[in-house]
């Protein structure tokens, strides 16, 4: 049997990509190619301004409302720094998120924004030859500067300005005038001032200037609203604020003390705690003066004492008319060897059977004459004694509890009932007076000071929320997470739109998918390498040509395993020079 192979390498020798690329894209029509063109330009812009856009920083307020000398000598800084910067619509200035503490103290070291207003810096640069008027008000003018700075420190105030009315000084004490003071504050959106820091900024003026006092400050607020005038009506009022947040302080501390010993008993949840405090905050002084009498001579005690003792003798008087009978008499005296006359026993300084008679008295010492009249004595005596005296000082302290009221409610207890429901029971007795005993204990229950207290069991119910909470999409976090998602969704959503309906569909025309599947790929592989194939039959007149693709693959199989070497030989021929 013979048989006759005729083939043919209908193959072409494979181009470079670009020539493929160029016969893909001449498949294409005009119109398709002029689309095709416009996608991929869009694609590849949307992908650059999306890098881009991803690149660009953030840009925060570095400083907003600046004056134009401020905002000048600022923007001259950043230009001279390189630091990249931009005003937005409402004149602030912005610089990137992440260099606005850095750009902020680099300023603030140069005395940058000095918000439009000039300080003790005014002083520095002072010409030779200047008056002592625009000296006092150049120095006016740096206080007040240095003022309204100091003022803008607080966080509630966004810029202040300060207005001193300085009066001559003057020799004539009843033409003195006192310095007064008007502060102006911008308050922050949103922002107020209670009395306490009003009463602060007032006083930290009358401070800084002498002879100040603190009632001639005046602050309003950038409303026309008189605060100093509010602080003044307080203190009439005898409403102090810290007076009022201790009364606070006092009750919450109380309020603390109740809920941690009943927290472990009944639960977080399960109570509720109220106390009111009577605060005692006036202020007393007492003097007190005492005495107490001497009732017990023992105890007596004498500061001083004086005794008066007078003895006066009468005796007759007698003798020849004349100066010397008027003359006083002579004391008496009486020799030693007189006798004694008449009986003295008994009289004081005598002896027995003394006659002459003599009498001592007051330590007087005078004869006793029987005829003479009789002695008259006195006696007086003076004593001074101590009396017991007290004096006392009591000062009151400020502050202290008069009175405690306290309110305590506490829930009934969850239990399951007969039928397995959720039931509520209330609190045994027992239990309420174990409870009322331990917040009395840790209250301070006083009953001398007129402390009460009231315990209640009562279910509760589920309040509802008094405040309505922000929804989600009002959220300004929620929203700015929003508009990022959607901004980089609306780049995919873009970038699909463009593959799926412009970009893919030309692919497919530019390079057209095989007709069969892939089994058949490998056929027609396989069928490719062998080419054409004629057999002919002993006779040489059977002529078997195979038109069909799948009766040419099957009858290239059952040559190559009938006759492999035929099979061979027609690949050799087809390496040719390089077999």
């Amino acid at each position: 049997m013979a048989a006759t192979t005729d083939t043919t390498a209908g193959t072409a020798p494979e181009g470079n990509p670009a020539e493929r690329l160029r016969e893909a894209f001449n498949r294409l029509g005009n119109q398709q190619k002029i689309i095709f063109m416009v996608a991929i330009a869009a694609v590849v812009a949307v992908i650059v301004g999306s890098v881009l856009w991803s690149r660009q920083p953030d840009w925060k307020v570095l400083f907003s409302n600046l004056s134009e000398k401020d905002g000048g000598a600022i923007v001259a800084i950043l230009e001279a720094q390189n630091i990249p910067h931009k005003f937005n619509e409402s004149g602030s200035l912005l610089v990137s998120a992440d260099r606005v503490h850095e750009v902020r103290l680099k300023l603030a070291t140069q005395g940058l924004p000095r918000g439009g207003m000039v300080g003790f810096e005014l002083m520095e640069n002072q010409k030779f030859g200047i008056s002592q008027f625009a000296e006092q008000v150049n120095y006016q003018r740096g206080l007040e500067g240095e003022l309204a700075r100091t003022i803008m420190s607080i966080g509630a105030v966004q810029s202040a300005r300060v207005h001193l009315a300085i009066p001559k000084p003057s020799v004539f004490v009843r033409e003195e005038q006192k310095p007064t003071a008007s502060v102006m504050l911008n308050l922050y959106p949103g922002r107020t001032l209670d009395a306490g820091q009003v009463a602060g900024i007032a006083h930290l003026i009358s401070s800084s200037v002498p002879q100040l006092p603190s009632n001639n400050v005046t602050v309003i607020d950038q409303s026309g609203t008189m605060l100093s005038q509010l602080k003044s009506k307080l203190t009439e009022a005898g409403l102090d604020p810290a007076q009022i947040r201790y009364v606070r302080e006092v009750e919450d501390s109380i309020i603390k003390r109740i809920e941690e010993i009943l927290k472990p008993v009944l639960g977080s949840e399960n109570y509720k705690v109220q106390v009111a405090a009577d605060i005692d905050f006036s202020q007393t002084e007492q003097t007190a003066e005492t005495f107490r009498p001497n009732n017990t001579p023992e105890s007596t005690s004498i500061r001083s004492q004086q005794n008066n003792e007078t003895a006066n003798v009468n005796q007759a008087t007698g003798g020849v008319p004349g100066a010397l009978t008027n003359q006083p008499p002579v004391p008496a005296t009486a020799p030693l060897t007189q006798p004694p006359t008449g009986n003295t026993a008994g009289q004081p300084g005598a002896k027995a059977g003394d006659l002459s008679g003599k009498v001592e008295a007051a330590g007087v010492t005078a004869p006793l004459n029987a005829a003479g009249q009789p002695i008259s004595t006195s006696k007086n005596a003076t004593i001074n004694y101590e009396v017991d005296k007290t004096v006392r000082h009591t000062k009151q302290a400020m502050g202290n509890i008069r009175r405690l009221s306290a309110a305590v409610v506490v829930n009934h207890r969850k239990d399951l009932g007969k039928d397995g429901k959720p039931i509520t029971k209330a609190i045994p007795d027992a239990e309420i007076k174990q409870i009322n005993d331990l917040v009395r204990e840790a209250m301070g229950f006083s009953k001398e000071r007129g402390d009460t207290l009231s315990i209640a069991s009562s279910p509760f119910t589920a309040s509802e929320k008094s405040e309505a909470e922000l929804p989600a999409w009002k959220d300004p976090e929620n929203i700015s997470f929003a508009k990022e998602v959607f901004k980089y969704l609306l780049l995919a959503g873009v970038i699909a739109f463009l593959y799926l309906k412009v970009i893919q569909p030309s692919l497919k025309v530019m390079f057209p998918p095989p007709a069969d599947a892939d089994d058949e790929a490998t056929a027609e592989g396989v069928a490719g390498a062998l080419g054409h194939i004629a057999i002919a039959g002993e006779d040489g007149e059977d002529h078997v040509q195979i038109d069909h693709y799948a009766a040419k693959v099957q009858k290239a199989r059952d040559i190559a395993q009938s006759d492999p070497k035929v099979v061979a030989n027609i690949i050799k021929e087809w390496m040719g020079a390089n077999g």
